[in-house]
Formats: structure tokens, C-alpha cells, sequence
């Protein structure tokens, strides 16, 4: 009974993250424009069974605003957590080339730990001018240290390794024995620490969205409707910030879970 609880909640767990998933990737196409149609006589309505989620101060329906900010915060995560991880991958390889490497690449990590992740990431973003882009790369940079050090951490033990000895001796390049007996083996903690990033990245696109360096105010982003939500708080209207922020967390918890039920795993 005691295996078979943790199989259960790493399956229940999948099982939500994956319908989750689909169903913000089927409401990309389900939606259409409803996210931005505006009903000026159903302004800040309260929910309500015509109103599921009540609307904002331009009318606009808050369930279709919060499905398309978590669907455009999804695929932001996703770039940012597939592009840190492979920044992560691409310098912990760097590191086993050479000492000098190793001790360069070593530093870059500490630099960057070092500094508190929000102030770098507006500073990135601001210099990169905002937007989409920018937000992916500032949230890239800004989280692939800590994967770079597991991941270097392992390259050394696996250097140690029999057959990686056994290959050296026969005078295979350092680049042949990266590629075909080091990155391989790196595989599975690449894709749990990608998992582990992306709820970060999440938090962080939303952080920065609604601290004004994320995405245009014009995009339904979380970070644009927790924002907005700030503005009419005193006013009552409660429903603005709840669920889009009830949302984010929903989704935030169920890939922290998976990646750890999948982390235990490996």
C-alpha cells in the first residue's frame, strides 16, 4: 500500500497537469476573440451565472481573459524553461573541456546566484525593451545557473566513470567522449530540471508583467490582470484579482508536483 500511494499521486498528478495542457491549448482555438470583446453595459459585473467569472472595467469576460493569460504564460514558461536549460547544458558540457573552462564557467554561476533573480530580470528586461522576448530571455539567463551546477556536478562523477576512462585511453577526443558517453546519461536531468524551471518562469513572466517589464498591457497576461485588478481593489471588486491569481497558482503547484513525483522517479 505504501508503493502504491506515491504511484497514485504521481498519476493523478500527470493526469491534471496533461488535461491542463490540453485544455489551454484547445482554448487558444475555442476562444477565438473572446478575450478582448467588450460589453460596456455588463462593465465590473460581479460573477454570476451569465458573468462565470465576472468581467472587467471594459466589460471583457474574466474566465476567456484568464484562460488566454495562462495559455500565453504556458508557452512563454515553456521557451524560457527549454532555453535556460539548454544555456544550463550547453556551459556545464563547456566546464569538463578544461580547467580554465571549468573555473570561468564556475564564476559566471556564482556571479549570477549572487544576484537577487527580480532586479536582474528588470534589468534585462529593460534593456531588452519588454515584450514577449524579452521576457523569455531575461527569465532564461536569469535561471540556468543552478541546473548548470547539477549538471556540471554530474559531468565530473561520470568522467569517472569506466567506460569514459576506458574510451579516453584509447585516444577519443574529449568532444567524441562528451557526445557519446557524458550527454546521454544527462538526458533525464535535463527534463526534470526544465520541469522544475518552468513554474519559476511562470511566476517570474508574471512578476515582471505586472511590475510593468513583462508583456504589453494590450495582452489578456496574468501579470496584466493581477495589475489591473490592483486598481479596483478598494473599489469591491474582488473577483478581478482572485481568479486569475487562483489560476496561476493552479497551474504553478500542479507541474511543481509533477516535477517532483518525476524527479523521485529518476
Amino acid at each position: 500500500m505504501s508503493e502504491a500511494q506515491p504511484r497514485l499521486r504521481a498519476a493523478l498528478s500527470l493526469g491534471v497537469t496533461t488535461l491542463l495542457v490540453l485544455g489551454l491549448v484547445a482554448s487558444q482555438w475555442l476562444l477565438g476573440d473572446s478575450a478582448q470583446q467588450m460589453q460596456f453595459d455588463a462593465r465590473l459585473a460581479p460573477p454570476s451565472l451569465n458573468h462565470w467569472l465576472g468581467t472587467d472595467a471594459l466589460g471583457r469576460e474574466l474566465w476567456a481573459r484568464t484562460l488566454a493569460g495562462l495559455a500565453l504564460s504556458f508557452w512563454v514558461g515553456c521557451l524560457a524553461a527549454l532555453l535556460s536549460t539548454l544555456i544550463a547544458l550547453s556551459l556545464a558540457a563547456l566546464a569538463t573541456l578544461s580547467p580554465r573552462l571549468d573555473a570561468l564557467v564556475s564564476l559566471v554561476i556564482d556571479t549570477l546566484l549572487s544576484v537577487p533573480h527580480l532586479i536582474l530580470l528588470m534589468l534585462i528586461a529593460f534593456a531588452l525593451g519588454g515584450g514577449t522576448q524579452a521576457v523569455i530571455i531575461a527569465v532564461a539567463i536569469t535561471h540556468w545557473p543552478r541546473l548548470a551546477r547539477v549538471l556540471r556536478a554530474e559531468l565530473l562523477q561520470l568522467r569517472q566513470a569506466p567506460y569514459v576512462l576506458i574510451s579516453q585511453a584509447l585516444g577519443k577526443s574529449r568532444w567524441f567522449v562528451l557526445h557519446a558517453h557524458l550527454l546521454p546519461h544527462l538526458i533525464p536531468h535535463c527534463l526534470v530540471g526544465a520541469l522544475l524551471l518552468f513554474p519559476h518562469a511562470i511566476l517570474h513572466e508574471a512578476a515582471l508583467t505586472f511590475l510593468g517589464f513583462g508583456l504589453s498591457p494590450s495582452q489578456p497576461a496574468i501579470g496584466v490582470l493581477l495589475a489591473e485588478a490592483m486598481r479596483y481593489l478598494s473599489g469591491g471588486y474582488w473577483w478581478l484579482g482572485v481568479f486569475p491569481g487562483l489560476a496561476l497558482l493552479m497551474m504553478v503547484l500542479s507541474f511543481e508536483r509533477l516535477s517532483n513525483h518525476l524527479r523521485r522517479a529518476l
